[in-house]
């Protein structure tokens, strides 16, 4: 009977390690991946629907489609999904049901996860333009007015019915570890003018 020396228990533990870091890194590099190729579809949807004039869903077995595109001060663009499911949140902000399309009297509001794509959320002060294009290819000006921090357990977010406003929802802090506490990071602006 042979007894290993230390030496090749240690080469057998570094490939076994070695396995697990390239079993991991896979997988990560695949979510990203997907991630990717999701947001891809959801534009090629987005551009169906500006031309066809009616929702496509970004894939087939999608819970939701897009409905608008956000473009940020600093000129990013994401696309708004109808609906602020779980679902529809992991692959961008969401908008609330309402009744209310971009330009149109009321609140259209729009939630995100802060940790993804509202992380530029923190980043907006009032008096700086966020940009939505409606389903009907139409470009509207939001001016922040305000941002604030909302306690869910004692305020409720109330909507309005008179003027055309924006209001981003996210939770608040922004980078905190734990998600879903009560706290909620709002930010509300008010329609400028649209183009064609």
């Amino acid at each position: 009977m042979t007894m290993q020396k230390p030496y090749d228990l240690r080469r057998l533990l570094a490939f076994a390690l070695l396995l697990v870091a390239l079993g991991l890194s896979g997988k990560a590099l695949w979510l990203q991946g997907k991630a990717l190729v999701a947001q891809w579809l959801i534009a090629q949807a987005w551009e169906q629907q500006l031309t066809n004039g009616a929702p496509v869903k970004p894939w087939a077995w999608a819970d939701t489609w897009p409905v608008a595109r956000l473009t940020t001060p600093s000129g990013k663009q994401q696309h708004v999904l109808a609906g602020v499911s779980g679902q529809a949140l992991a692959f961008g902000p969401g908008q609330l049901d309402n009744g209310v399309a971009p330009g149109q009297p009321g609140t259209l509001l729009l939630a995100g996860h802060q940790d993804s794509h509202f992380a530029f959320v923190e980043q907006l002060q009032p008096g700086d333009v966020l940009q939505l294009q409606g389903g009907d290819g139409r470009e509207y000006r939001y001016r922040i007015a305000s941002t604030r921090v909302v306690d869910s357990r004692h305020e409720q977010i109330t909507l309005q019915h008179d003027q055309a406003e924006l209001r981003l929802v996210t939770c608040f802090p922004f980078a905190s570890l734990a998600s879903g506490g009560p706290l909620r990071y709002v930010v509300s602006a008010w329609l400028e003018g649209s183009s064609g």
